[in-house]
């Protein structure tokens, strides 16, 4: 019998055997990866639990077809949907021009406080990548999602707003700023800031991951930035005393020997965090991160393993989820069958762990891997491979079944 999953008051997830799960298709390639997509993610169900368990999947609408067909690009209706099913999936959403809505992606994430942008990143064997050893990049960034520079706090130059801003910082607040200037507003809470770190620190703990690195640009913004790093320390104390211990303490109470159970929470300027990856990316496990930092650092990232073609991610609040590919709509590839599916693939498999359903997240995981490996790939990493072959959207999925 198709159910609702529902959250329990201690936010675990109540998850029936036959759960309905919203999706977006997504505008664009959203169609031809969607589809290559379920396919992999019903197949993988279907072989983890021989038919006990099958989603029921229910189409909402938002973007493009959604304002082709009802003239709204992101209705009410569907915000409450994805709220009401507590987990839900999507693709990449075109931003729509002149509509008021600056991103709809954004919008998703503000309306529902889908405050966690949860984004893995881990190399998968044979995946192109500029780096020496890209095996040693295993982390997973916590990117604060409501505020920060992306509240879409501004105003134009010449505009009348600004001429009062601008009014009131120099004639109430003594700041000299240019009246040419167009000015944004770069709010940071410590309510939200908290809850992103405690979600980081507490997945790492879950896992069993040794560090949770602060990423900040603190020795600037000393009340923003900065802020947001000395909160997150703060709520590691508060909530997690007995399991955390800062870097100082490591050195000056452990000897530099981590004592086991216990993470290192640090922090590390952005600019030097960004050379670090790089350098020493195994000394990195959980990121926790301002918005417009983790938008750059999972990106950059995504890139030391192989591109936003394999890169999962997610949007998590304590109310719900939605899980989605984390590139855009390349619409000029519509249509055409092309494009890699492997980042919405992996979503979904960050789906099913959010769930429970850990074996059907593993069989695609390791058949993602397995398809890759063989050469059996879209056209972006066949152009990179040595002797791949190169498949359609929807073979490369076909592949990644027959290997689970």
């Amino acid at each position: 019998m198709e159910q609702k999953i529902t959250k329990n008051a201690d936010g675990t997830l109540n998850v029936p055997d036959m759960p309905v799960i919203p999706f977006i298709e997504g505008d664009g390639t959203g169609p031809d990866i969607w589809r290559a997509a379920k396919r992999v993610m019903d197949s993988a169900v279907e072989r983890a639990y021989s038919g006990k368990r099958k989603i029921s999947w229910l189409a909402v609408p938002a973007g493009e077809k959604a304002w082709r067909e009802t003239g709204e690009w992101l209705s009410d209706k569907t915000l409450d949907t994805l709220r009401e099913y507590v987990v839900s999936i999507k693709g990449p959403l075109t931003t729509p021009v002149g509509s008021g809505i600056r991103s709809l992606n954004v919008t998703i994430r503000q309306k529902l406080d889908l405050y966690a942008c949860v984004r893995p990143v881990k190399y998968i064997e044979a995946v192109p990548n500029p780096m020496k050893h890209p095996e040693k990049v295993d982390m997973v960034v916590f990117r604060e999602n409501t505020e920060d520079l992306y509240a879409g706090i501004e105003w134009e130059a010449g505009t009348p707003e600004v001429r009062q801003v601008i009014s009131f910082l120099k004639e109430k607040m003594g700041v000299e700023v240019a009246e040419d200037s167009g000015i944004g507003i770069k709010p940071m809470s410590e309510k939200n800031s908290k809850r992103l770190a405690a979600r980081a620190i507490s997945y790492a703990i879950e896992h069993c991951l040794p560090t949770v690195t602060l990423m900040h640009k603190g020795n600037i913004m000393k009340f923003t930035e900065g802020a947001f790093a000395k909160w997150g320390y703060a709520v590691a104390k508060e909530k997690f005393g007995g399991k955390t211990i800062t870097e100082k303490e490591l050195s000056d109470t452990y000897n530099g020997v981590r004592p086991e159970g216990k993470v290192v929470i640090k922090d590390r300027i952005a600019d030097m965090l960004f050379q670090q990856v790089l350098l020493r990316p195994e000394e990195f496990h959980v990121i926790a991160t301002p918005n417009l930092n983790g938008d750059y650092l999972s990106d950059a990232l995504a890139a030391q393993v192989g591109g936003l073609g394999m890169a999962p991610g997610a949007n998590i609040g304590d109310d719900c989820a939605v899980f989605e590919a984390t590139h855009g709509t390349a619409p000029k590839y519509a249509g055409l069958d092309k494009v890699n599916p492997g980042s919405l693939i992996l979503s979904g498999a960050m789906m099913f762990d959010y769930m429970g359903w850990k074996e059907a997240a593993g069989l695609i995981r390791n058949a993602v891997a397995a398809a890759v490996k063989s050469g059996t790939v879209t056209y972006d990493l066949a152009r990179q491979i040595q002797g791949a072959k190169e498949v359609k959207c929807s073979e490369f999925a076909e592949a990644v079944i027959e290997r689970m």
